[in-house]
């Protein structure tokens, strides 16, 4: 009868130990690098949309100062409603629009600017924070009395 001799290489023994120590790290990192690159997208993206709440909301006021106001609230319940917690935020509103003259088409403006923590991540080399900006225009009515 035939015999099949198997020979075991000796070189290969302990190998997939050796590849699982070098690739685990890298995979570890590239998980992490995509849970952070995640989260800075998400925070854009409700940065962003509180910086919609926070233009529209300043211009349905009727004078500057209470517009400032709202903007700020908007732009505070916009960011709790997604789920972002910000180190730092400031709504900045350009309420020059309120200055012009009843008929004449204004706008005002309001820029977000929100500070994302990502340094509970614990990726090496990766920034502690991102601060992320948004702005956005909307019309004050023309016709609508002003302040």
């Amino acid at each position: 009868m035939f015999r099949l001799a198997v020979r075991v290489r000796g070189g290969d023994r302990g190998s997939y130990a050796v590849e699982t120590a070098i690739l685990a790290p890298v995979m570890i990192a590239l998980i992490l690098l995509m849970i952070a690159f995640g989260r800075v997208t998400d925070a854009d993206g409700a940065v962003d949309s509180a910086a919609r709440a926070a233009a529209r909301a300043a211009s349905l006021e009727r004078d500057a100062s209470s517009a400032q106001a709202q903007a700020q609230a908007a732009a505070d319940r916009s960011l709790q409603g997604e789920g972002i917690q910000c180190s730092t935020s400031s709504v900045v509103v350009d309420t020059g629009g309120y200055a012009l003259d009843l008929g004449t088409e204004a706008n005002v403006t309001a820029t977000v600017a929100c500070t994302a923590s990502l340094s509970d991540i614990g990726l090496p080399g990766l920034p502690g924070a991102k601060t992320l900006t948004a702005s956005w225009s909307s019309p004050i009515d023309t016709y609508r009395g002003r302040q």
